[in-house]
């Protein structure tokens, strides 16, 4: 990870940082504890990445009720 606190980081940011995070453990040379560490902070880019999406949806919305079309947006899977 960049050391920048996730949440100052942008939806790309967390992103990158998450797959960085996934590859580490799915190489499984990580001794336990760090394991545990990089898992933490997986969930913590994970909820981020969630927020930001969601942030970025309502945003969608509120456009889209503004220009009078039909309100609700398709929730991003996997998150």
């Amino acid at each position: 990870m960049t050391g920048k606190p996730v949440a100052e980081m942008s939806f790309e940011e967390a992103m990158a940082a998450l797959e960085q995070v996934v590859t580490r453990l799915e190489r499984g040379d990580v001794p336990l504890e760090e394991s545990i560490t990089l898992y933490e902070q997986g969930a913590a880019l994970k909820a981020h990445c969630a927020a930001k999406l969601k942030a970025a949806e309502e945003k969608v919305e509120l456009i889209r009720v503004a220009e009078g079309r039909a309100a609700g947006t398709t929730p991003v899977e996997g998150l």
